[in-house]
């Protein structure tokens, strides 16, 4: 397969999200009706109508690649590039009529996620990246702005932000990410892709996530590292498919890494 097109990859991931944001933002604000998934988890219209928009503007520009959905599962398509996706993270959030929730859009080649974003519809935020051309963000309608992760470096003022509580704070993660959270300055639990925005933003200096699907933070690895990050797995290996995650500024990260380690 040629080269890939990195700017475009990155235009068709955003024009995906913001899409996929629209579709969602017309559930959300009429009210929505939740099924439960064999897994138990929720789903809604909302997510289906997300992924069906995502499928279709990933599938008009590239034809060719794979496509591996939350909702839709493996389609037909080369395994490599593939487009990973969630229509809607945070699927809760959105409906008890939270805001920490949106589309992820991630395109993956040999192994590396080269392109991709996210969204927080009901915040009216949008990311995007790819491999050399950054990470951006825009909020509402401003001009879109490079996303920068914060450059503190001592973790006695850092801030820590987790993913799904109950999947980080049980044996045998509670006493290392307790011991995390109680040296941290302050300790933020917004949970799903919100947890991990803070780390783009610059207002938390490393999100940890746990028990999570390919999907959930696919997207979040391309991001974070374009915007001066470092993504790795707990043993510290740059990944996005084991499950869990570390993402942060890159100055806190090998401690984070040895206090979960034990170390």
């Amino acid at each position: 397969m040629p080269d890939l097109d990195l700017a475009k990859a990155m235009l068709v991931a955003r024009r995906a999200v913001e899409a996929a944001s629209a579709a969602s933002l017309v559930h959300f604000e009429r009210g929505v009706r939740v099924e439960v998934k064999s897994d138990r988890t929720p789903v809604t219209q909302a997510d289906r109508d997300s992924e069906a928009v995502i499928l279709g503007i990933v599938r008009e520009a590239f034809p060719d690649h794979g496509f591996l959905g939350e909702e839709s599962g493996v389609l037909p398509g080369n395994a490599d590039p593939r487009w990973i996706v969630d229509p809607l993270d945070g699927t809760r959030g959105f409906t008890r009529g939270g805001k920490f929730w949106g589309p992820l859009v991630a395109l993956e080649h040999r192994g590396e996620v080269v392109a991709g974003a996210m969204a927080l519809p009901a915040l009216g935020e949008t990311w995007w990246a790819a491999r050399g051309l950054g990470a951006w963000m825009r909020v509402q309608e401003s001009a879109p702005i490079r996303a920068r992760v914060s450059r503190i470096g001592d973790w006695s003022q850092a801030t820590l932000s987790f993913g799904e509580a109950k999947n980080l704070l049980a044996p045998p993660l509670l006493e290392p990410l307790a011991a995390l959270a109680a040296s941290a300055e302050s300790t933020r639990c917004y949970g799903d892709l919100a947890g991990g925005a803070l780390v783009l933003q610059g207002k938390a200096e490393a999100w940890v996530e746990a028990g999570v699907q390919i999907w959930d933070i696919a997207a979040l690895r391309v991001l974070v590292e374009e915007a001066g990050g470092r993504f790795t797995d707990f043993e510290g290996r740059a990944t996005h498919a084991a499950g869990s995650c570390v993402a942060s500024n890159g100055l806190v990260h090998d401690h984070v890494l040895r206090v979960i380690a034990g170390r």
